[in-house]
């Protein structure tokens, strides 16, 4: 069937389309610069040029496809934390990147005659906002936050679309980890420097998972009838500092150096508390439901196939 990504050539997109690809599928990544991404997408790919929030020039690829992959949103924390620094400016970028491009699918959903089968729509485990020790399952409300309310306008932009008779599915997603990109070997850097100390108290949580889970996931999720809200997260979260005691032992260092909560706000501002200092005890409850087994379900094993 014919598959639209947007957002494909990013960590997640670019290894859910070479699947996607290998299994015989018309893959279409859309794209801001499609000859300089036809050069790294593999064989069986198709770029296609789109603004990020139209659906000029690409709308028509809706027509009958097999399955929207909606992706598509500048990244949280940015190159790094001084970088990422959520001033007024920023947060703008963040929020338009994604509910632009989901309005823009919505929009050629919208005027094709033959509906897509399925839109998959990305969202992330921000939209609980932090609750502490609580357990979060897909029936915790949204939080208030900042991270919250771009979750909300996220998934809100493509609500429409299950009007129209397409099965959605809305995925809000952990912390993946990945040795090939993302939030992985920044970790592994500071756990290297002997630095995997407390962030702050050390006592929020972390909803991790394999990256080979998250994508197994999603093409479980676009293979099956589901639709609605499911968590993508190990059903095993840990707190911050056992997830550096854990990662100091598998690459035999030691993990010590504490970052005081003070010093990141300095550091990083707004964001040290959206992405550091607070949490959430994410637990993949409709996914179990669904009979997804995790292929890394506990963390040392996960970190030891990343290590490796």
């Amino acid at each position: 069937m014919r598959i639209i990504i947007t957002g494909g050539s990013g960590l997640i997109g670019s290894a859910l389309a070479a699947g996607l690809a290998a299994d015989g599928h018309e893959v279409i990544v859309l794209t801001r610069d499609p000859d300089r991404a036809a050069a790294r997408l593999g064989q069986g790919i198709r770029a296609a040029r789109w603004d990020g929030r139209t659906a000029e020039g690409w709308g028509r690829l809706a027509d009958g496809a097999g399955a929207i992959i909606n992706l598509a949103g500048e990244s949280i924390a940015g190159d790094n934390l001084i970088a990422g620094r959520w001033t007024d400016a920023r947060k703008r970028v963040i929020r338009d990147s994604r509910v632009n491009a989901g309005r823009a699918v919505a929009a050629a959903i919208r005027d094709a005659s033959q509906k897509p089968a399925m839109l998959l729509q990305a969202s992330a485990v921000g939209y609980y906002g932090p609750h502490g020790d609580e357990p979060v399952t897909e029936d915790t409300p949204a939080g208030s936050d900042f991270l919250a309310q771009v979750c909300v306008e996220w998934e809100a932009s493509t609500a429409e679309v299950e009007t129209m008779g397409v099965r959605r599915v809305v995925t809000r997603t952990g912390i993946p980890l990945s040795n090939q990109g993302g939030a992985f070997r920044p970790l592994c850097m500071i756990a290297n420097l002997g630095g995997g100390g407390p962030l702050g108290s050390g006592k929020q949580w972390w909803p991790w998972l394999h990256f080979d889970d998250e994508i197994a996931a999603l093409r479980r999720l676009l293979e099956s009838d589901a639709s609605g809200v499911y968590n993508i997260c190990s059903p095993n979260p840990v707190q911050e500092a056992q997830f550096f005691k854990v990662l100091g032992r598998v690459m035999h260092r030691p993990s010590f150096v504490p970052t005081p909560a003070f010093a990141l706000r300095l550091m990083a501002g707004e964001l040290a508390d959206g992405l550091l200092l607070n949490g959430q005890r994410q637990m993949p409850t409709r996914l179990q439901q669904l009979g997804y087994t995790f292929k890394y379900p506990e963390l040392e094993p996960a970190l030891r196939s990343l290590i490796s």
